[in-house]
C-alpha cells in the first residue's frame, strides 16, 4: 500500500474492471454480454451479483428497434403492436429531406403567395428578404396594408402596428394540373435559404405517409438504458398491463382508448439489453411466463385484473428479446423453475460466486482500491488514509472469520465494507477531518453493528435481550417475571 490516500488510486474506467475477487464471474459475464448468454449467479447477498449485471449491460450495443402500440379503429381491444428500427427512421428523415428539397425563387411563385411570406412588397412589387420589415425600394412598411401612406410605420407605432397583415410562414393555395384537375399546393418559407419550398399534392401525401400521422405511442423508446432491474417484481411489473379505465375507453370523447393505457413489462423494457431479476426463486408461479418470454422472445402485454377494463385489451407479439441475468442465494436454488435452470444452462451459464479471497498483498490493494472506487460513487465524504484502509483490511479479515468462517482471508462481501466506509467517511467530515482516519474506521465498525450484534454485546445473547425487553410483561398486564 504504497500511497498516503486514496485519491492517489487509480479506478478503472471499465463498469467490469470495478469488480474484485470474482474473476470466474467476470469473465463469463463478458463472454455473455459478447455472446448474449445468459446468467445465473449464486451467492449471498453483497458479492456483487447486481454490479455484474449492470457492467455486464454496459458492454451491450445501444438498442437499435423502437416498440410502439398503434390504434386498431376496427378493433380498439386488439391494437397493433408497431417495431420500428433505427435503419428506417434514418431511411424515413432521408426521404422527407429529399421530398422537401424542392426550393425555388421568390420571383417563381405567384406574387400574392410571395407577399404573403414577405418577399415581395405589396406596396411597389420589389422583392426582396423576407427577413427585412420594411421594402429596400420604397421603403413601406410590409406589414402595412394596401393604400396605407404611412412609411415606416413601425417604427412609430411599434411592431404590432398592424397585426392582421403579419407575414405568413406557410401558404396553401390550389393550381390545375395538366389534366385540369385541381391539386392543393403549399408553399413554405425557408428563412436559411432565403427561398421558397414548394409541395405539391403528390408531395404532401407522401410526406403525410412518412410521418405516420395515425394514432401512435411508443412503450419502449430507442434513447433507453440496457439495463433494466426488477427485484422482487410484481407479475404486473415484469409482464406489463392495461391500465384501467372507468369509462371503458371505448369512446375517445369520454375515455382513454386501450392503445393509450398500454404499459410495457420489465421484459418489454429490457428488449435488446440486460434484465437482471434478484431473488427470481421469489417470482414462484411468474417464473413460467419469464420462461415462455425467453423461449418465444415476444410476450403478450394484456389487462391483468379481470376487474378492470383493460381485462379485454391485448396486444399480441411484443419483443422482449433480453440477456437475462438472475441471481438467487444457494438455499433458494430448489425454488427455482427446472425448466428456467435449463433454459439459463441451455442458452449461458451458472456460476458460484466467491465469498472470501486470500489475505495477501495484491488482494489486500484490492479492497484499497474498492474503497477508492466507493468513494468516488459517494461524491460526499472525504478520501481515507493508508491507515484508514489498513483498519478496512482488519475489518475485512474480522469478517472473513466471523461470517464464513475463514481463517487468512478477506471477505468479499463488499455491501457491508461499503457500509463501514461511508459511515466512516461521515464522522470524519461531521468533525472536519481532510481525510478519513482509522479512527473513523474504527467508529464507524462501533456504530454500524447489527442488531443482533449489539444485542449480544449488551445482554449476552440475542435471545437474552428479548427475554429483558419483555421481563415484567405478562398477558394481563401485571408485574409477573417471565423466566
Amino acid at each position: 500500500m504504497k500511497f498516503k490516500s486514496t485519491a492517489e488510486i487509480v479506478v478503472p474506467q471499465e463498469p467490469l474492471e470495478q469488480v474484485i475477487g470474482q474473476d470466474e464471474a467476470v469473465r463469463l459475464a463478458r463472454l455473455a454480454a459478447k455472446q448474449r448468454r445468459h446468467l445465473l449467479l449464486v451467492a449471498p447477498p453483497g458479492t456483487g451479483k447486481s454490479m455484474i449485471a449492470q457492467a455486464m449491460a454496459s458492454l451491450l450495443p445501444k438498442p437499435t428497434e423502437e416498440i410502439a402500440v398503434l390504434h386498431n379503429p376496427e378493433n380498439p381491444e386488439r391494437p397493433i403492436c408497431e417495431v420500428r428500427s433505427l435503419v428506417q427512421l434514418a431511411t424515413e428523415k432521408k426521404a422527407g429531406e429529399k421530398l422537401k428539397s424542392k426550393l425555388v425563387e421568390p420571383s417563381a411563385v405567384p406574387s400574392f403567395v410571395a407577399e404573403r411570406l414577405g418577399f415581395r412588397c405589396r406596396h411597389c412589387g420589389t422583392l426582396g428578404k423576407a427577413s427585412e420589415r420594411s421594402c429596400a425600394n420604397c421603403g413601406s412598411d410590409k406589414y402595412a396594408p394596401l393604400g396605407s401612406e404611412v412609411l415606416g410605420a413601425s417604427a412609430f407605432l411599434g411592431a404590432n402596428a398592424f397585426p392582421e397583415q403579419q407575414l405568413q410562414r406557410r401558404v396553401h393555395t390550389t393550381r390545375l394540373r395538366e389534366n385540369g384537375d385541381e391539386e392543393v399546393v403549399v408553399y413554405e418559407r425557408d428563412d436559411a435559404a432565403q427561398k421558397i419550398r414548394v409541395l405539391d399534392q403528390k408531395t404532401l401525401e407522401r410526406l403525410e405517409e412518412l410521418s405516420r400521422n395515425k394514432l401512435r405511442r411508443v412503450i419502449v423508446p430507442f434513447n433507453r438504458k440496457t439495463f433494466v432491474a426488477s427485484s422482487g417484481a410484481s407479475e404486473t411489473e415484469l409482464l406489463g398491463d392495461v391500465r384501467h379505465d372507468p369509462f371503458g375507453g371505448h369512446v375517445a370523447a369520454s375515455g382513454t382508448l386501450p392503445y393509450q393505457r398500454v404499459v410495457a413489462g420489465a421484459i418489454h423494457e429490457a428488449h435488446q439489453g440486460v434484465l437482471f431479476i434478484d431473488e427470481v426463486g421469489a417470482l414462484a408461479g411468474v417464473q413460467r411466463f419469464l420462461l415462455t418470454a425467453m423461449q418465444e422472445k415476444r410476450f403478450p402485454i394484456a389487462g391483468r385484473n379481470p376487474q378492470s377494463a383493460g381485462a379485454s385489451v391485448r396486444v399480441d407479439g411484443v419483443p422482449c428479446d433480453f440477456v437475462l441475468v438472475a441471481a438467487a442465494n444457494i438455499n433458494d436454488l430448489p425454488a427455482i423453475l427446472p425448466a428456467l435452470r435449463s433454459r439459463i444452462t441451455g442458452n449461458g451459464y451458472e456460476t458460484l460466486l466467491s465469498v472470501t479471497m486470500p489475505d495477501d498483498e495484491a488482494n489486500r490493494d484490492k479492497i484499497a482500491r474498492f474503497a477508492a472506487q466507493e468513494i468516488r460513487k459517494d461524491g460526499r465524504i472525504p478520501h481515507a488514509s493508508r491507515a484508514a484502509v489498513e483498519a478496512l483490511v482488519a475489518e475485512s479479515k474480522r469478517k472473513a472469520k466471523t461470517l464464513d468462517n475463514q481463517d487468512g482471508a478477506l471477505t468479499l462481501r463488499f455491501r457491508e465494507l461499503s457500509g463501514v466506509i461511508r459511515l466512516a467517511g461521515d464522522i470524519a467530515k461531521d468533525g472536519g477531518a481532510p481525510l478519513v482516519e482509522a479512527e473513523h474506521v474504527a467508529q464507524a465498525i462501533r456504530r454500524g453493528k447489527s442488531i443482533e450484534e449489539q444485542l449480544r454485546d449488551k445482554y449476552g445473547s440475542v435471545y437474552g435481550g428479548a427475554a429483558s425487553e419483555f421481563k415484567g410483561a405478562s398477558p394481563r398486564g401485571d408485574q409477573k417475571e417471565i423466566s
